[in-house]
């Protein structure tokens, strides 16, 4: 809980994407230059379009999952043994403020030439996150929900490719 002021503390708009993350299947990993998002598959390529981990009635993808970004100050506090320890696996990570007061559900990010838009899905981090950083990591990306410590779940809204180093912008 110490660490709670500086995570707030993040800047609200204008943030660079870092450490583009492509998970072609279960624990795997690819760190690219850019992606490119598409509304009809998410992120061409990844497993959202053959097992997503929440489905709409139809069996499909629920598009509120198709891209995940982790806060940058969160990652750097319980992502320590980056040598041992598998990335998270968030699509991006950026240092900005994810709170639901700066980013309610709806809101628009453009990004790169995409727009993505923040889901109603809260990304309450699973049993892996516990295991690779620990119960204590676990327990506080959870403890507020409304902090969205663990980051945000998005859907594409407009087609577009994302680079490292692209700013996104909180569109009000």
């Amino acid at each position: 809980m110490a660490a709670l002021p500086g995570v707030l503390s993040a800047p609200k708009t204008g943030s660079a994407v870092e450490l583009l993350c492509l998970r072609p299947d279960f624990g795997q990993r690819r760190f690219v230059n850019e992606i490119t998002v598409t509304k009809a598959q998410g992120i061409p390529g990844e497993r959202w379009g053959r097992t997503p981990w929440l489905k709409l009635p139809d069996g499909s993808g629920h598009p509120g999952i198709q891209v995940s970004i982790l806060p940058r100050r969160v990652l750097d506090l319980v992502w320590r043994d980056r040598e041992n320890v598998v990335h998270p696996g968030d699509t991006f990570v950026c240092d900005l403020d994810m709170t639901e007061a700066n980013l309610p559900t709806g809101t628009l990010l453009a990004v790169g030439t995409a727009v993505l838009q923040v889901s109603e899905v809260w990304n309450d981090a699973c049993a892996k996150w516990k295991v690779r950083h620990g119960e204590a990591a676990f327990d506080w990306v959870r403890a507020h929900p409304e902090l969205r410590l663990r980051g945000v779940l998005c859907s594409v809204e407009r087609d577009g490719v994302i680079r490292n180093g692209d700013a996104l912008e909180v569109l009000r």
